[in-house]
């Protein structure tokens, strides 16, 4: 069995390191230096920290948490076709009425082309059974009366001078026969004259065919219409004026019907949306001003409430107990000030606060 042999002076090391308990601990009645001055440092340190940690955790329940959401319009055409040029690709600022992308229009033109022809022949039809004949058809009418008229005038002299030499005994009866008859005939030729020269200035076509024509007439306009709203829909306008977001489809491809092409997000069309407990609703009314903070923004975004959702975003599934309520949360949105909506981007999270809060 080895020994160990103590090392001169490595206890009195030993004792002065580790300390002893009569070091930490005070004696009964006794408070150390060591001790006192730890107590007055801990106590400095809760007076110092709890009010700051205090403030920390101090939420202020007049800011709600939100973001920008943005009303997007699709913009599509009304009949399928071969995408023919992007005029405004995603990212650009139009106005209104800028034509954002146009689609193939050609079977479509041809259509339009076809009703406008058979809507032109309608309207002539139309207006050759209202108009009368042509001049100078009428004027040749007109000589016709005329020289009826004078064969009339000259068979009445000739009837008169043979009745005269009749009562003289002049002339037989026959003659005067034949005088009558000449008479009558003239009479009857000037008035198939005028009756011709009549129906020649009056329209030529009946009633019943003129009305039936002009229906055939706005039946042929409402087919050309339609056609050209067909063809005019075929370039796809901006409705308002906003940014385009995003595309689709690329000049060339196939674009079916009804199929969005582009998303229009206009300027005026970006809310606030936020979301306030069910104990500050009752304070929170339609028309009321807001301000709205976020990361970056210079100045406050102003807004006025336009819609408080009817029903809370969360529902118990039994009852609406004390702790329960305090969950439930109402959706409202607020418009932006037109100025300050160009520059808020959808998704951007906002700091709401009630205006004079």
């Amino acid at each position: 069995m080895f020994q160990s042999t103590p090392v001169p002076g490595r206890q009195k090391r030993l004792k002065e390191v580790t300390p002893l308990p009569s070091e930490i601990i005070p004696l009964k009645g006794e408070v150390s230096n060591r001790g006192l001055f730890l107590m007055k440092l801990l106590r400095c340190l809760v007076i110092c920290c709890v009010p700051a940690w205090t403030g920390c955790h101090n939420d202020d329940t007049s800011i709600y948490q939100g973001y920008v959401e943005g009303e997007f319009i699709y913009l599509a055409a009304p009949q399928a076709g071969y995408l023919k040029s992007l005029d405004s690709p995603r990212g650009t600022q139009v106005r209104e009425g800028q034509a954002v992308f146009v689609v193939a229009a050609d079977p479509e033109i041809d259509a339009l082309v076809e009703a406008e022809a058979r809507a032109d022949s309608v309207r002539e039809k139309v207006e050759n059974l209202k108009e009368p004949r042509r001049q100078t058809e009428i004027a040749a009418l007109e000589a016709n009366l005329r020289a009826a008229q004078a064969n009339l005038r000259l068979a009445k002299t000739r009837l008169d001078r043979q009745q005269s030499l009749a009562r003289e005994n002049f002339v037989s009866q026959a003659a005067i026969d034949e005088a009558v008859g000449n008479h009558d005939q003239a009479l009857a030729q000037m008035e198939a004259a005028r009756q011709q020269l009549f129906a020649y200035r009056d329209t030529l076509g009946r009633e019943p065919e003129v009305r039936s024509a002009e229906a055939e007439l706005q039946a042929a306009q409402a087919q050309t219409a339609q056609r050209r709203w067909t063809v005019e829909r075929k370039t796809v306008s901006a409705p308002a004026a906003g940014l385009v977001a995003d595309t689709w489809y690329r000049p060339g491809e196939w674009v079916p019907t009804g199929a969005p092409v582009a998303s229009l997000l206009p300027d005026d069309r970006r809310r606030l949306r936020f979301y306030v407990p069910e104990t500050d609703l009752a304070r929170i009314q339609i028309g009321q001003a807001v301000e709205a903070h976020c990361d970056g923004c210079a100045t406050p975004i102003r807004a006025v409430i336009d819609f408080i959702a009817p029903q809370a975003e969360f529902t118990p599934p039994i009852i609406f107990s004390q702790d329960s309520r305090k969950k439930l949360v109402f959706r409202i949105e607020a418009a932006p000030a037109r100025e300050q909506s160009t520059a808020l981007h959808p998704g951007l999270p906002v700091d709401v606060r009630l205006s004079g809060k």
